[in-house]
């Protein structure tokens, strides 16, 4: 008796099964780390978190750039530093930007298939 009410309360879950992956009771809420979906066990992940952080050094170029004006008798040519700033922001930060974007496929997959929000 008790095996064929738990076969009909699994067939009333709110949330399907991903994608025969991992199975959660309803109500469970999976720990980041240890999900199949999880976005922090991906390289990739963690590789554009690098890079938009290395955009900080764009953004270290860029405010340089304008702080040294030539009145102030800063360097020569400080729109140099200015447009070499502001690519590697954009290049750093648009490239971690789509990293993380690609690492969190999975988690999106996720979200799809199950409805469910963490």
């Amino acid at each position: 008796m008790s095996t064929a009410h738990a076969a009909a309360a699994k067939h009333e879950e709110s949330f399907p099964v991903f994608g025969g992956r991992m199975h959660y009771i309803d109500g469970y809420t999976p720990v980041s780390l240890v999900a199949p979906h999880s976005s922090l066990e991906r390289t990739i992940t963690w590789v554009g978190m690098g890079l938009c952080l290395s955009g900080l050094a764009g953004v270290g170029m860029l405010v340089f750039g304008l702080a040294t004006r030539p009145n102030l008798g800063g360097q020569e040519n400080p729109t140099f530093y200015v447009i070499l700033g502001l690519i590697v922001t954009a290049v750093l930060f648009i490239g971690g930007a789509l990293a993380i974007h690609k690492g969190r496929a999975d988690y999106r997959q996720y979200r799809k298939e199950t409805g469910r929000l963490h």
